[in-house]
């Protein structure tokens, strides 16, 4: 019982940063594809 409560609150710590997670790495995709896009045309 003591570990599925453990995995539990493991689980809602994530999902609380999961979304700024997904945010970061969306982020960073866009940024690397501009980046592409505008050295390209330089």
């Amino acid at each position: 019982m003591a570990d599925k409560k453990d995995d539990y609150s493991f689980w809602t710590k994530y999902k609380r940063f999961a979304g700024t997670e997904i945010m970061l790495y969306v982020i960073m995709v866009i940024g690397i594809i501009l980046g592409i896009v505008i050295f390209s045309y330089l």
